[in-house]
């Protein structure tokens, strides 16, 4: 297929905090005032305006990513797509979604025989993709990774993250403050596949985030990020669990069977806390008729980042946004936490389960 184109812990916040200001003075809009010479200020200097999305060269880019069976995952390739159609300078070679590494294997070869400039990849196994990546890095073609990290960053120029584990921060304290004060609080969780790092992460800051307030989790299941898992193990769940207070799932897809399984059983004893953000889920969050309280966004635009990262290193350009000459090594996202107080301003970004 071808296309023409709530909060951090306390001292991270605070650290953020301090480093967005200093950001944001150096990189402003706004220019200084100048002076006319007696103290006062004059009329403000013109502001030298970024030619990033100037048209260039053309740039052949190739795009894999798992298949889309999710809505999470069918919403990054869409918006990869989609980004690549706003410029007439990408050429994008789009290889068909795969959750078999070896077939994915194969279609970064394809693209190293073709030679593209540059290669998005969100691997459905980083581990298992490293060497080839690092094939067409030695091959001269830039490699963006994306959401799943390679076992070596030399396999790529710039990789592109979620916070997974900021994913569990965020929603192991918006836990807290909603059951502060009761220490007794049952919290239960419901992670994606166990065998990821990106589960074992949000596992991680989800524990380390309900530590600081004086809880734990007392029951987890691990589902495969489908419906029919999200069902499943949430059934049993439930019959292990008489009474619970908290529950994190940690993907809004699975979700669905999660509230199946809950309503089929008529638990609404305790609120949920979704993650990764669908407009199913922050739908119910409006509604404030639910016990869908909050989800945590994991950003489904991340491959359309990656697309644009990819233009500019290869055109070679940097981030105008950045004092920095060079485009980073590494970018990561942020996860924050949608509520019935903010979800009008996320909405518009949410995928479809």
């Amino acid at each position: 297929m071808s296309i023409k184109p709530r909060r951090r812990l306390a001292l991270q916040l605070g650290a953020l905090t301090a480093a967005a200001a200093l950001f944001a003075a150096c990189t402003s809009n706004e220019p200084p005032p100048e002076s006319d010479g007696n103290g006062g200020d004059t009329a403000p200097a013109p502001v030298a305006v970024s030619d990033n999305d100037e048209p260039g060269d053309t740039v052949t880019i190739g795009f894999s990513a798992p298949a889309a069976d999710h809505g999470w995952m069918a919403a990054i390739s869409k918006a990869a797509i989609a980004v690549a159609e706003e410029y007439d300078d990408i050429d994008l070679k789009v290889a068909e979604g795969t959750n078999d590494t070896n077939t994915q294997i194969g279609h970064i070869e394809t693209f190293i025989n073709d030679g593209v400039d540059a290669i998005v990849l969100l691997p459905f196994d980083g581990a298992e993709l490293t060497e080839v990546a690092k094939d067409a890095m030695q091959a001269g073609i830039i490699v963006v990774n994306v959401d799943r990290e390679f076992s070596d960053l030399n396999a790529a120029r710039t990789t592109l993250l979620g916070d997974n584990y900021g994913m569990g921060v965020s929603a192991g304290e918006f836990i807290c403050e909603e059951l502060e004060g009761q220490s007794d609080a049952v919290v239960a969780e419901i992670a994606g596949i166990d065998s990821l790092p990106l589960t074992q992460d949000r596992s991680q800051g989800f524990a380390d985030a309900l530590e600081v307030c004086g809880l734990s989790v007392q029951h987890r299941v691990a589902a495969e990020f489908t419906v029919e898992s999200g069902e499943a193990v949430t059934a049993n769940l439930l019959q292990a669990a008489p009474e619970i207070d908290a529950i994190w799932n940690h993907d809004d897809d699975q979700g669905i069977g999660v509230m199946a399984a809950i309503d089929a059983a008529g638990r609404d004893e305790f609120f949920l806390v979704g993650g990764a953000g669908s407009k199913d889920m922050m739908e119910l969050i409006k509604s404030g008729e639910s016990y869908v309280r909050a989800t945590v966004v994991y950003p489904s635009t991340q491959a359309a980042d990656g697309i644009k990262l990819a233009r500019l290193l290869a055109q070679g350009k940097a981030m105008s946004d950045l004092v920095e000459v060079e485009v980073p090594r590494e970018i990561q996202l942020f996860a924050p936490v949608v509520t019935k107080d903010n979800v009008d301003e996320y909405l518009p970004m949410a995928f479809e389960s």
